[in-house]
């Protein structure tokens, strides 16, 4: 059972799993309390151990399914859990032993090997993706995971003059056609005249060529197929208050100049309002904890009775912020507002730091110490720096700013990436805002758009929602101030 289990871990390892040796230490001393023959007893074991959210059941759910379930031999035999498992209990009726094959696939794997090793001399220079591929037919599925999980992980190449997604999708490709190329392989070979093949029965090949074919298309369902995330904790926002009828229902991108003007005015009554407030606050929350060695003190004079409670001084927690935002001409009329009002309430903040891109991100932070809001904000503008005519590139962005700035992250800040999310069909890179995810707070996404428009065209918000704890749509005054106000207060 030790085996099974650490071969299992290793998969879920290979797939960036993060399991310890002291959960699998916990594993195996849970199953000896429990009946491992019994699936739904050995599943929640497993999963209790090794998925430590709700995020990672669904990748969790795969791979105990692919390792578990469908790398069996399809031999029946007395278990549906391996044989090291039966040994604890003989006595139990399993279904099918998964990851064992039959003589006769394992005679086939060897022979068809051996004749790549007579065609390709020194076995070194022999393909690891063939290998890996030879190795799950066999019923170990661990370097195939570990040459996907090397997709998925692959970093785009950043091109000056040529941009293009085909990075993860070439290397897929590629997979998928030696996977083709060796089903091929494996029925030309059952239809050779070999001298342990003739000694075989018709039923024996066409069921070895039916198995190939299924563990292939296996292989390829794996390739293609990626866990959907459990997002329950998604913060859905509901009936929004109107705080202003007619201005502040209009689009940031379809203000006149007279409307930008008054919206400011309202910005800068709000900034003020929400200063008071948050002072306010800061000041009544400075009693913390019951000082236990003081009230102690205190009661010598009432015979030992606490009757004055003394509470410890604490300062108010402040939080940070790190903002990420889009400023190609779709976005900056949202951004330009947002920045300006969190800027003018940094006194609310520990920190703030501001990063904009198109493509690359570039940080501005320096320009907000440096000069009033709205005068930073016209200066960012003009930073030649920044390639206004350049497509917008969110996957390349977030890979940057994971490379460069990802230290800034911690579990006070909050993220808060204002954007459209439309990245013109390059490639989005969603996982990267699962890497940012964990290390900070939370992930709040503003967009600018309504939310019956995320999806369409080259959309790909419901693809980065499910990586963020919050996601609203924030296209105009009135919910401009439900955020501001949901954030600080």
């Amino acid at each position: 059972m030790v085996n099974v289990i650490l071969k299992f871990v290793s998969c879920c390892r290979a797939a960036d799993m993060r399991i310890s040796t002291a959960e699998v230490l916990d594993c195996l001393r849970q199953l000896e309390i429990v009946d491992p023959c019994d699936e739904r007893q050995f599943n929640t074991v497993l999963g209790a151990n090794f998925a430590k959210s709700r995020r990672e059941q669904g990748e969790f759910d795969r791979l105990y399914h692919l390792f578990f379930h469908e790398m069996q031999s399809g031999v029946p035999l007395k278990g549906g859990l391996p044989e090291e498992i039966l040994t604890q209990n003989p006595d139990a009726v399993p279904d099918v032993i998964p990851g064992a094959i039959s003589d006769k696939m394992a005679e086939l794997i060897r022979q068809v090997r051996d004749q790549e090793g007579a065609e390709n001399l020194d076995k070194r220079k022999r393909n690891e993706l063939d290998q890996a591929l030879m190795d799950f037919l066999a019923g170990n599925p661990l370097a195939f995971i570990q040459a996907v999980q090397k997709i998925h992980n692959q970093d785009e190449q950043a091109s000056q003059f040529f941009k293009s997604n085909l990075g993860q999708l070439s290397s897929r490709l590629e997979v998928m056609l030696r996977i083709n190329r060796l089903k091929t392989k494996m029925v030309q070979f059952l239809g050779t005249h070999d001298l342990f093949i003739d000694a075989w029965s018709e039923s024996d090949v066409t069921g070895l060529k039916e198995r190939v074919n299924r563990q292939l298309n296996k292989a390829l369902d794996f390739l293609n197929t990626e866990p959907g995330l459990d997002n329950v904790g998604l913060k859905e926002t509901g009936a929004r208050e109107l705080h202003y009828k007619r201005l502040g229902e209009i689009p940031f991108s379809n203000l006149t100049p007279t409307e930008t003007q008054a919206v400011k005015q309202i910005i800068d009554r709000l900034v003020r309002k929400l200063k008071e407030i948050t002072s306010r606050r800061f000041s009544g929350a400075s009693r913390g904890m019951v000082d236990v060695k003081k009230t102690i003190q205190k009661s010598a004079k009432y015979l030992g009775v606490p009757v004055e409670i003394v509470h410890k001084s604490r300062p108010p927690r402040k939080g940070k912020i790190v903002t990420l935002c889009d400023v190609s001409g779709s976005v900056w009329s949202t951004a330009r507002f947002m920045l300006n009002i969190l800027y003018s309430l940094q006194t609310c903040f520990s920190r703030v730091k501001s990063h904009v891109f198109i493509e690359r991100p570039f940080d501005v932070t320096s320009f907000f110490i440096s000069n009033e809001p709205n005068e930073a904000i016209q200066k960012i503008l003009n930073d030649p720096r920044i390639n206004y005519n350049a497509r917008t590139d969110y996957g390349m962005a977030f890979q940057r700013f994971r490379d460069d700035h990802l230290g800034e992250l911690d579990k006070k800040t909050t993220l808060i990436i204002i954007g459209d999310g439309r990245s013109n069909y390059l490639n989005p890179r969603e996982p990267l805002l699962e890497n940012m995810r964990d290390r900070c707070r939370r992930l709040i996404w503003l967009n600018p758009e309504q939310k019956k428009f995320w999806g369409t065209g080259d959309s790909e918000m419901i693809r980065y929602q499910d990586h963020c704890n919050e996601a609203r749509a924030c296209g105009n005054l009135n919910q401009l101030i439900d955020f501001i106000e949901a954030l600080v207060l």
